[in-house]
């Protein structure tokens, strides 16, 4: 058993990165987990702000497949596991021009073998389910009805719930400001107060800090690029209904929208680089969004807006998360550019990197598509 200085892990971030991971370390008998946030509260930046979505359906195959691996964890988690439903199931509507509904038809195929449940419907059947679409702005969409909204509160709350009776600790206001290694090895933290923590293995899971965070172990270099992406609502127009609507979502008109307590929420879905920040919203940026909703669905254009929020979505220039220990530094290990879907692949991921640093290994996935020895120079 170890004192208040020493843990088997420690996990820097306390987000939904931090608490999955100390969830399924605990399944792997590793309770000796401590996780470090440098906000207040779990959860304050990327994981809160998130629209918290299952939309497994994803140009990207490997994303695709971790969302389809992690799916059934959010429809039906283990039992005692949440104290309510984590998944809402309202269904993602995905619209699509031409060509690309030309190509969605012939990948059919494809998204079958990938496990992916969906339907194809004629534009007139998409907007025979969200009246409020313009004809000539779609030819064809993609209902996956079992996907939709996820409580990311829920979820947070019941990975630092079970990972706590294994033994998992926490402290919020604590920012690491050292990385300690030796002889090439991570083996802790140093914190703001000059504590020094020791573990034998720090994670790190600081969402838009992740980058930051390497650089102070001397770990390789990963591209993380932090990026705003922007949410708004708005009361539904008289005369429209949305509670029964799907989360709609359309790449080419760069906009969602899903019906919300009391209206609807939308996103301009922007991906404007910044550095890690307290991500605030731009109006100019809401306005165009609000510009193209006039396009796609002109009766959905808000006289006013109730609120708005921004928050940041890391990526690497794959966009494939980065999953694995560091090349240089053994002990550091990423969890790290989960871009807009770690809330939604969480189950996976961290199931993932709890099997790296527990049994050295992972037969579930391909490691090596996630690992951060892939940005090595060659």
């Amino acid at each position: 058993m170890s004192d208040r200085h020493h843990f088997d892990v420690i996990v820097v971030g306390g987000g939904i990165a931090g608490a999955s991971v100390a969830y399924f370390l605990a399944e792997h008998g590793v309770g000796d987990v401590l996780v470090l946030e440098r906000e207040a509260h779990p959860a304050y930046h990327s994981t809160g702000r998130s629209a918290a979505t299952l939309a497994e359906l994803d140009t990207n195959a490997t994303l695709m497949r971790l969302k389809v691996l992690s799916a059934p964890f959010l429809r039906d988690p283990p039992t005692g596991f949440a104290e309510n439903a984590i998944l809402r199931p309202i269904g993602v509507l995905a619209l699509f021009p031409e060509p690309a509904w030309s190509a969605i038809q012939e990948a059919r195929p494809l998204l079958e073998a990938a496990g992916l449940p969906f339907t194809l419907l004629s534009a007139a059947q998409a907007i025979a389910r969200v009246p409020v679409l313009a004809a000539g702005e779609i030819a064809g969409a993609v209902l996956v009805p079992r996907d939709g909204r996820i409580d990311v509160h829920e979820l947070l709350s019941s990975y630092r719930r079970a990972a706590r009776r294994h033994g998992m600790s926490e402290r919020f206001g604590v920012e690491v400001k050292q990385i300690l290694v030796s002889g090439g090895r991570c083996t802790g933290v140093v914190t703001g107060a000059g504590e020094r923590l020791r573990a034998r293995w720090v994670v790190n899971a600081a969402g838009a800090w992740a980058g930051r965070i390497g650089a102070l172990a001397g770990a390789l270099p990963v591209p993380l690029t932090p990026h705003r992406r922007t949410i708004v609502t708005f009361a539904a127009p008289d005369g429209v209904e949305p509670s029964d609507w799907p989360f709609v979502t359309s790449e080419s008109h760069l906009l969602y929208f899903a019906p919300e307590p009391g209206g609807l929420l939308l996103s301009p879905m922007d991906e404007d680089p910044s550095e890690p920040c307290d991500a605030q919203p731009d109006e100019l940026t809401i306005a165009r969004g609000l510009a193209r909703l006039e396009t796609l669905a002109p009766r959905l254009v808000p006289r006013a807006l109730q609120r708005r929020w921004s928050g940041l979505r890391t990526f690497v220039p794959d966009r494939v998360p980065v999953v694995g220990e560091d090349p240089r530094v053994k002990g550091f290990f990423w969890l790290a550019g989960q871009g807009g879907c770690g809330i939604e692949t969480s189950p996976t991921l961290s199931r993932i990197a709890a099997e790296l640093l527990v049994l050295g290994g992972c037969d579930r996935f391909a490691i090596e598509t996630l690992a951060p020895s892939r940005f090595a120079s060659s």
